[in-house]
Parts: structure tokens; sequence; C-alpha cells
């Protein structure tokens, strides 16, 4: 076969609700990276636009892959990581479905174009393998930069592991492109813990893809000949410090952060919700998303063998973040233990700030710049909050 020409496949175009709940499954073993592009495989996505940083830069290599095996329309490296973002607006107002990825520095580096996708209304995925972004220069796991996009407007999911890195991206395609919704969703992962670490991952047949990205029902219109491009603004007055400008900019937010919010309804229709929770009548709790769950999922379960009233709330929506959910689920709680992997602590402040009694939350444990997570740090936390001494145990 010619290099330049690639296989024409069989693919049975299928809703998500079939793909993710009905869809025969069967496991492989596989990285992060892996498994979030074979979600774009499955996705149908017509461009995907890549610039490599460590640890993302596996990821855009095998979505390379899977546009060589055919599953992908148009491929390209871009110039830099502005260039990226930028191209994947301009691509989106062409009304085609778009992915792409990005790590620590290089997300900072596009984040300009990044934070205009929600205005655009670009429904696309970003793929978001989280790295150290600040000096002196490291590659290791820190998901600080999650904390620049909590207000940008765009829906944000955390996976746990390799099976939900697979389940975000394959359903963040679904939220994006709902008329309701139609702004960017970015799926968010430690990088190295989840990224370069192998995990079972429950996938369907690769011949069953998401049904066509369909422009004609967008609630702006994809720009072609016939079409003005009408998310771009060319009225001086919207673009001058006036006070057209402000009203209408004022307008526009209010509606891009009211999409946010109606992209909670098909975070319950495809993920099964924002939170999950064990043990629901605990006292305290462990709240935490992403790979701190996973230290969380455990420290749980060392609770249980020791017979404590300790439960574990995992957070999948950063945005729109389950504020009527975590009350509900922490009414009686008397202390909530947040571990992180950052120096800030995004999450304990997102949780007081949905709770009436801020104070039962405990700031951290936290760690950054790529260390790991001790559930020890965590048990002695949770054993300190039930007014128990813990013997460290090694």
């Amino acid at each position: 076969m010619s290099p330049n020409v690639r296989p024409q496949l069989n693919k049975k175009s299928v809703e998500m609700n079939y793909l993710l709940k009905e869809a025969p499954r069967t496991k492989h073993f596989i990285t992060g990276a892996q498994a979030m592009s074979e979600a774009v495989k499955r996705a149908n996505v017509d461009m995907a636009i890549a610039y490599p940083i460590t640890p993302q830069s596996e990821v855009m290599h095998l979505v390379g892959d899977v546009f060589a095996q055919g599953h992908i329309k148009e491929y390209y490296r871009a110039e830099e990581e502005l260039g990226t973002m930028s191209a994947i607006a301009g691509a989106s107002r062409a009304g085609v479905r778009l992915f792409t990825a990005t790590s620590g520095p290089g997300l900072l580096r596009g984040l300009e174009a990044i934070v205009s996708w929600p205005g655009h209304r670009v429904p696309a995925v970003l793929g978001v393998l989280t790295r150290v972004i600040n000096a002196p220069l490291s590659i290791q796991p820190d998901n600080l930069e999650m904390a620049y996009l909590l207000y940008s407007g765009m829906v944000l999911l955390h996976a746990e592991n390799q099976q939900d890195t697979f389940d975000f991206t394959l359903a963040a395609f679904a939220i994006a492109e709902k008329v309701d919704v139609y702004i960017p969703v970015a799926v968010a992962t430690e990088g190295f813990f989840v990224t370069h670490a192998k995990g079972y991952v429950d996938m369907m047949d690769e011949d069953l893809v998401y049904k066509e990205f369909d422009p004609v029902a967008a609630p702006v219109p994809a720009m072609d000949n016939e079409t003005p491009p009408a998310r771009i603004q060319r009225d001086a007055p919207v673009q001058k410090s006036n006070f057209m400008s402000y009203l209408i900019h004022s307008v526009w937010q209010q509606e891009i952060w009211d999409s946010n919010s109606r992209a909670m309804k098909y975070i319950y229709e495809y993920l099964g919700g924002p939170i999950e929770v064990l043990n629901p009548e605990a006292q305290v709790f462990v709240v935490a998303s992403g790979c701190a769950a996973a230290q969380g999922r455990e420290a749980h379960r060392y609770a249980q063998e020791d017979g404590l009233s300790v439960g574990l709330i995992k957070v999948r929506a950063i945005r729109p973040f389950p504020i009527k959910e975590i009350r509900e689920a922490t009414k009686n709680a008397t202390a909530l233990i947040v571990p992180e992997h950052n120096i800030v602590g995004w999450l304990a402040q997102e949780v007081k700030a949905a709770i009436p009694n801020g104070g039962i939350v405990v700031d951290g444990p936290r760690v950054y710049g790529g260390m790991t997570l001790p559930v020890e740090l965590i048990m002695k936390e949770l054993y300190t909050a039930l007014g128990l001494k813990y013997d460290l145990k090694l």
C-alpha cells in the first residue's frame, strides 16, 4: 500500500449511550496514553492537531497512529502550542469534531487561545496530562495547571485511572457537542502516574464509533461558502470599551457559564454523575479527584479493615462543580480530608466553598513537584479527625 493511502475501514456509527453502556467490552492492559488514544479512535474524530510536550507527547503520537490506521480524517503537527490551540479554534468554525492534548508549560503557552474556546463555542475535547509547570524545570506529575482552567468556562473532568481516562474522553465528545452545551470539555489526568503506567481498561470493539458530527445541528452555524463567520466579532462597538461592549460581553459570559452548568445532566447520563460515594453514612470522608482519589480509595479500604467510620467521595467533574451533590453527601460529616497533587489546594478550596460548614475541611495532605502521595499521610489525618492516634505502619 502506498504510504499516502490509508485503509478504508468498515465502521458502525452508534449513539454514545450504546457505546458506554451497552456495547460488549473486552479487557485490555494498557497505559493511560493508550487509553486516551483508543477513546479518540472510537470517537470518530475528524481532525487532530498535535504538538509534543512531556508527558503528553505519547498521547498525540498514538493519535497519529490512529490517523494512519484510517480512524481520523486529518492530522498534523502544529508549529507550537499557541498555534495548535488557535488552529483548533479555526478548524471548529468549519464544523468538524476536534481533539488535541497538552501538558504543563504547553498548556500555559496555549492558554490564550484555549480560554477563547468557550466564548467562541468551540466543542473540542482537550486532553490535559498534568505535570509541574514552574521552575526549576521538572516533568513530574503535579496538577496545579488544572487551577488555571477552573475559570475558563470549559467543562473539566478529572480521571482517576486508565479506565476513567478512556470513558471520560469518549463521553467528552458527546457532552461538548450537545446543543445546550456546545463548549469545550477538558479531560485531565496525572502524567506518568496514569499516562505511562498500565492498568486494566474495558473497551468496546474499535469498529464501533460515535455517530458523525452534525454541524447543522450546532447552535452556531459552521462557516462555509454560504454562511458568514458568525463566531467572529466584526462589529466595532463590540470590540471597544463602551457600554455596548460591557453589555454584550456580560450577557455572553453568563450564557457560557449557563452552558457549563447544563453539562451536568449529561455527566449524569454518560458517567453516572459527578461524584462517587463509598460508605455514605460515614462520619469522616476522604474527598479527592484524579490520582489522589486512588490513594484515598486505599485509605478508605484500610479504614474499613480497622472498623472506622470513614467514607470516600471521588469527584469526577471539577467544572461544573458538584456543589449540591457534595453538600448532600457530607451533610452529617464531622471532617473532610482533601488530599491533592498540587501546592495550592484548589480542590479543598472548592469543597470549602461548596458546603455551609467549611471549617470541617482538612486542607490536605498535599504533595507536589512529582512526589507520590503515601496512603499513610491520609490515614494519619483520618485518625486525627476521629480523635485517635495513628501508628505508622511500615
